[in-house]
């Protein structure tokens, strides 16, 4: 596994770099690369996950302040103010 036909991680979608994360992991599980090319693919594989969580995280944000955004807050009439 050479360094250079990884393609950058910026420019795959989501599901292209999943798709790549799985098949480096089958790879590994197989144990059928040398070492040297099991560092590679073990670092790739950090590198496509790292992205992977970062744009998880990114979407999971949208997502909050999109429903941030249709919760209403509560009228004074319909906020229970009495202390229990």
């Amino acid at each position: 596994m050479a360094d250079s036909q990884f393609v950058p991680v910026e420019t795959m979608t989501f599901r292209q770099a999943m798709a790549e994360l799985d098949t480096i992991m089958s790879t590994l599980e197989s144990n059928t690369l040398e070492l040297e090319d099991s560092l590679r693919a073990y670092e790739r594989g950090v590198e496509l996950l790292r992205a992977l969580k970062g744009r998880l995280n990114d979407a999971q944000q949208k997502v909050d302040v999109l429903m941030g955004e249709l919760v209403e807050e509560p009228t004074d009439e319909a906020r229970d103010t009495t202390l229990s």
